[in-house]
């Protein structure tokens, strides 16, 4: 099931018919202020995504956080596509702390004016007071420092390299984030502030033959494309000195909403009562833009803003335009199931319509085998997909639940940002290299970085790492052959042994060390062989209380946890004995994985031993164990030397009466 069902049902109900008429109204009367009343959750989402599919025109959507503009981003890209949805954030820094701009956030306001200038369809421009406190570059600033170009331009290389320089790109060997570029030959990548990924651009001669995204990691091509606009970073106060505000940017017959106008210009005062204060601490040796060419206040916001047609859920009684709907908030069932089926079922009576929205396949099985298992007829359908808030809207007859809030689960939102995600990547760790590092060469072996250099390849100039061997041997490795290279880690800090290149010490270490591998596979395999002939105890399939604990975890799953978590259950539905292993960094969920397999065990009447180094790691495990299962009908303990003789004796004596499931505690468990 879709959420389309829903939105048609939206798309064709009386409150929009008569919001539609509202904004026409509006256009033509002059009182351009429209109070929507009683949308709740992600009901809003449903109504915004409505009106922006019906009305040919841009759509402003100002929120009152940061955070809460980014659920509702989430919602509006999943209804009506991520092509039609930008988020335009503030650019992390305080008044006069350029040093503080963020680059991804840079990016993403860069991208939106971008297409705001493009003048391409209309899309919904979701943001927040912080951003719009921040005026932006004029058009005319924007058109004077943006440079398109497009395949079979005639441009030199020379002067695209000065234009860069004047743009204040930083000219790098490898590019790794916005703001820089690299020429090789006739080859330049350039990482524009207006686009998510980089562009490398081919030259015949001064023609460009070709352009290409691609990827900053791998450096491969992605996609082919016909044409670019480079635009430099526009927060940069060398680069523009002439500012205006956000809402004199966009078309006049954008369509603006706002959560809450009072809260709006409250903000946006502060924002610039704060500005000001800075500006007074700032050296008068040098000049500094006034805060009113740099920010925006309430006052001069709520000028602007008349101007537009605005829909609010301001709480004014005297509204002109009202436009009410019938909405309320997903109850709280406190994870009992019980509570959930009789509300479900009470609505269906109603003649209402269910639907549980869930964030993975995996959750919307959950529901399904919790349903089965209390062997109770459920009216309810399961729609793959996240959403923010669940609500009740008695004028659709429709309940629309989430996943996160029946279950408490954190849910989490997701902002686009593919240059946050590249950061950690081979050629820039390869630019923090010092000369005199060692590195190791798989074919090679171990020599010392010597830093990048320009070398001719059949009369063709190509970067290269040099590496350098004993006797003063150099080899040099083309950057196309990254994965051959590492940074060598020797053991205790210990610097290696250099031998000379072609010496064959490399050769016998490698020969030596796979035949050590080869025994301790041989041993491995002996002792797995005779594992697998033994037969050992064999768990039930997951049962509903199973299914309930871990669709109650607060957190959604990271794919490596849902993987881990389905190998151990597995293995214990194996009639082969268990020997598996679980690594990952701290905080990556590891403990959670355990306690899963810990109430597996439980459920199928076992007691559980969890051994743990050290005593302070006892009683935490046994805070996290006694928290994530104070729901569940079982009984967890702990032993470590903290305790009193008389504590340890009577959790034994628990222990062996089987009133205690989990045990966790230090080596004392073993004595």
């Amino acid at each position: 099931m879709s959420h389309s069902s829903i939105q048609q049902r939206y798309a064709q109900s009386p409150q929009i018919g008569k919001l539609q008429n509202a904004i026409a109204e509006s256009e033509q009367s002059g009182t351009k202020n429209i109070q929507l009343k009683g949308l709740v959750g992600s009901s809003l989402s449903f109504v915004l995504s409505s009106i922006f599919e019906s009305e040919d025109r841009p759509f402003l959507a100002i929120f009152n956080d940061k955070e809460e503009a980014a659920y509702y981003l989430n919602d509006l890209e999943r209804l009506i596509g991520e092509d039609h949805v930008l988020f335009y954030p503030g650019s992390y820094r305080r008044p006069y702390q350029i040093e503080e701009t963020d680059n991804a956030n840079v990016l993403l306001r860069a991208e939106v004016l971008n297409r705001i200038n493009s003048r391409k369809k209309p899309a919904v421009i979701i943001t927040y007071p912080d951003a719009l406190f921040e005026k932006v570059v004029t058009r005319k600033e924007l058109d004077k420092n943006t440079l398109k170009m497009k395949l079979g331009d005639t441009l030199s290389l020379d002067f695209l390299n000065e234009i860069l320089f004047e743009y204040k790109f930083k000219r790098v060997d490898f590019i790794t984030e916005p703001g820089e570029f690299s020429v090789r030959g006739g080859i330049v990548d350039v990482y524009s502030f207006s686009n998510d990924e980089p562009y490398r651009i081919e030259f015949f001669g001064d023609e460009i033959d070709s352009i290409r995204t691609f990827d900053v990691e791998s450096q491969l091509s992605k996609e082919k494309i016909k044409s670019i606009t480079i635009v430099p970073n526009m927060a940069d106060k060398f680069l523009v000195e002439k500012r205006q505000s956000f809402l004199t940017y966009v078309a006049s017959k954008t369509l603006v909403f706002a959560k809450n106008t009072d809260l709006l210009y409250d903000r946006l005062d502060d924002f610039f009562g704060k500005a000001k204060e800075a500006f007074t601490k700032l050296s008068k040796d040098i000049k500094h833009a006034e805060p009113e060419e740099l920010f925006m206040g309430g006052n001069e916001f709520r000028e602007q803003l008349s101007g537009f047609t605005v829909l609010s859920q301001d709480a004014h009684k005297d509204a002109p335009n009202l436009v009410e709907f019938h909405s309320k908030p997903q109850p709280s069932f406190n994870k009992k199931f019980d509570l959930l089926i009789e509300n479900l079922n009470g609505y269906k009576d109603k003649e209402y319509t269910n639907f549980i929205f869930c964030a993975s396949e995996q959750q919307a099985k959950r529901f399904h085998d919790i349903f089965e298992e209390v062997n109770q007829q459920v009216h309810y359908q399961t729609i793959v997909s996240p959403l923010f808030q669940g609500f009740i809207d008695d004028d659709q007859k429709l309940v629309c639940y989430t996943d996160h809030q029946i279950f408490e689960r954190y849910h989490k939102f997701h902002l686009k940002n593919g240059y946050a995600k590249k950061q950690a990547i081979t050629l820039k760790e390869l630019n923090k290299l010092e000369i005199g590092d060692y590195v190791t060469h798989i074919d090679h072996g171990i020599g010392k970085f010597g830093g990048l250099q320009k070398i001719d390849v059949e009369g063709k100039k190509q970067e290269a790492i040099k590496l350098m061997y004993g006797e003063r041997d150099i080899l040099y490795v083309s950057i196309h052959s990254l994965h051959k290279i590492s940074k060598f880690n020797g053991k205790d800090g210990a610097p290696p042994k250099i031998y000379k290149l072609g010496s064959g010490a490399w050769k016998k270490i490698k020969d030596k060390t796979k035949s050590r591998v080869k025994k301790i596979a041989f041993n491995l395999i002996k002792v797995y062989a005779k594992r697998r002939l033994e037969k050992g105890f064999q768990y039930n399939p997951d049962s509903y209380l199973q299914n309930e604990l871990e669709a109650s975890f607060i957190y959604e799953d990271t794919p490596d946890q849902s993987s881990a978590t389905e190998d151990v259950k597995r293995d214990m539905e194996s009639e082969r004995p268990m020997d598996r292993l679980i690594c990952g960094d701290v905080g990556f969920g590891k403990t959670e994985v355990a306690i899963r397999a810990a109430f597996k065990a439980v459920d199928n009447g076992k007691q559980v031993a969890v051994l743990v180094p050290t005593t302070i790691l006892a009683f935490q495990h046994h805070r996290t164990f006694s928290e994530r299962l104070k729901d569940m009908p079982v009984t967890v303990d702990y032993l470590n030397r903290f305790r009193t003789a008389k504590e340890k004796k009577e959790t034994i004596q628990r222990l062996g009466e089987g009133k205690v499931d989990i045990i966790i505690g230090t080596h004392q468990l073993v004595n």
